[in-house]
């Protein structure tokens, strides 16, 4: 293999890309969802966690279309400052962290309950679950990347 052939192997994030653009694609029509369609107020916790989302949607789809693996790098910051937002907004539904530290002092309470589908699936945990599989994917090695010995 040529040095460009491992150079190539070694940047080709292409599918952690797809997978970022897809769940992002599905967290941003999910949360417009429930906001337009359903008619559900967000609390000021899932606008922040929204201003993360939306412009992953718009980065993966741009690295996608050029081939660019560096559109990872624009993603990190994104996605950390979204996951670190609802890890903290779980912790205040499910109170395992006191409400008197919430940022939800006026308009829509950051722990009311507006949707539990089986039980436990809340809208606080689905953006968690994105935002963890959007960190995963983007932590998943490239294939071919080489690890240091």
């Amino acid at each position: 293999m040529t040095s460009e052939g491992a150079a190539i192997a070694t940047t080709d994030r292409s599918g952690a890309l797809f997978v970022l653009w897809l769940v992002s694609l599905a967290a941003t029509l999910g949360s417009l969802f429930f906001s337009e369609v359903m008619g559900l107020p967000p609390c000021v916790l899932c606008w922040y966690q929204r201003i993360c989302m939306y412009p992953l949607v718009v980065i993966a789809t741009i690295g996608l279309l050029d081939r660019d693996a560096s559109a990872t790098r624009y993603a990190w910051p994104l996605v950390v400052a979204g996951l670190g937002i609802a890890i903290y907004h779980n912790l205040l539904y499910y109170h395992l962290i006191p409400d008197t530290i919430t940022p939800c002092t006026t308009g829509v309470s950051c722990t009311e309950r507006q949707v539990v589908w089986f039980g436990f699936v809340t809208i606080p945990l689905l953006a968690l679950a994105a935002f963890a599989v959007a960190a995963a994917s983007l932590a998943w090695p490239a294939p071919g990347a080489r690890t240091r010995e």
